[in-house]
């Protein structure tokens, strides 16, 4: 199956980008896709053969579930490559370029839901990032 790509630019610095991305006092404010939903609880260990785990529940208590990997690789400001525990593979990459940051992630869709469906709850996951790292 063919992998799914999802991307931001921001003018905030590398630094910022890569703190607000493995930061656990920063992850719980912006790993979710919707208003309706929230992160309450994250852990990371970003190194490679490191866990993270970030628990993504409705604010309504009705749904909630574990998002959760080992890094293969973690090179500090640059990239970031983890297998989930379905064995899927996500690719993170942080670039700067004449002070705009740009993120991708390039990952491995499961089978249950169709792929535009994911790539937008993905997207919206990452347009949540921006939002928070530009504030």
């Amino acid at each position: 199956m063919e992998k799914i790509t999802v991307t931001i630019t921001t003018s905030s610095s590398l630094k910022s980008v890569w703190d607000k991305w493995t930061g656990v006092e920063h992850i719980v404010n912006w790993n979710f896709a919707s208003d309706d939903w929230h992160c309450p609880k994250a852990t990371n260990d970003p190194q490679t053969g490191g866990k993270f785990s970030s628990t993504m529940a409705s604010k309504d208590g009705a749904m909630s579930f574990d998002f959760e990997g080992v890094y293969d690789e973690v090179i500090p400001q640059q990239s970031i490559a983890y297998t989930m525990p379905d064995g899927r593979k996500v690719q993170v990459t942080f670039q700067t370029e004449n002070d705009i940051t740009t993120v991708t992630e390039i990952f491995d869709p499961e089978t249950e839901n169709p792929v535009d469906l994911q790539k937008a709850g993905w997207q919206a996951i990452l347009d949540n990032f921006k939002r928070y790292v530009e504030q």
